[in-house]
């Protein structure tokens, strides 16, 4: 593409491309969740577990003003596990589904991470497909024996995995980058591309909620920041 044709392209997508802050850092105006886990505290959204608080299933807290389609979403986490040190898994849902509203159940495509070592920036299904690519892989998926069984055809890698481990803080912040273009998505953990999927599939979703997970397990406390949402 000649250099004029390129600014002009760059300028018609800044025009249409809309940018919200999903979060304004004070309390949870836009989301629902349940309030025996989710919060703001110290001016970020909190949801924390305990012994004497555990979560009885996955439960997620809901962002109600909109949908994701189109978009590129940026935000911060940071995971603290309890004093067992247990595994403590959390996640992002987008293009997903409400399963059950008053239980707060959310099945669809989920951007994961741990505190651990091998899931965080993989794409997961909730209530769904299961794992959908590993981290470091690039893949497409195509249909399968049936609607749960895809086949998922490994078609390159987007970096080591103990690369993109080593680039996680595991005790601080860190920012999430999905993007997601038709049935393309990628993942991004602090600027290092996690996975690079390309959905063939009658089940690719295109539109859906997102949300933020608080997994069953452990206690724990997972935190969110900086949620930004561009649509084009």
């Amino acid at each position: 593409m000649k250099p004029t044709l390129l600014i002009l392209a760059l300028l018609s997508f800044a025009a249409h491309a809309e940018e919200k802050n999903l979060f304004n850092g004070k309390d949870l105006t836009g989301w629902d969740g349940d309030a025996k886990f989710w919060s703001v505290q110290d001016g970020v959204i909190t949801a924390k577990a305990t012994a004497d608080n555990p979560v009885p299933h996955n439960t997620f807290l809901i962002w109600k003003d909109g949908e994701t389609e189109n978009f590129t979403l940026t935000l911060k986490f940071k995971m603290t596990p309890g004093d067992d040190k247990k595994f403590t898994n959390s996640g992002i849902q987008y293009r997903s589904n409400v399963i059950d509203a008053d239980a707060y159940i959310v099945g669809g495509y989920q951007a994961d991470f741990e505190y651990g070592n091998k899931y965080s920036g993989i794409l997961y299904e909730e209530k769904g497909r299961g794992i959908l690519a590993k981290r470091g892989q690039k893949v497409t998926i195509t249909q399968g024996e049936n609607a749960k069984k895809p086949k998922i055809k490994v078609t390159g890698e987007t970096g080591k995995s103990e690369d993109i481990q080593a680039a996680i803080n595991k005790d601080d912040w860190n920012e999430y980058k999905i993007v997601a273009d038709a049935n393309h998505v990628q993942h991004f953990i602090n600027g290092m591309l996690t996975i690079d999927v390309t959905d063939e599939t009658s089940e690719a979703p295109t539109k859906g909620v997102l949300a933020l997970q608080m997994h069953q397990g452990s206690p724990m406390q997972v935190q969110f920041k900086d949620i930004v949402l561009t649509t084009k």
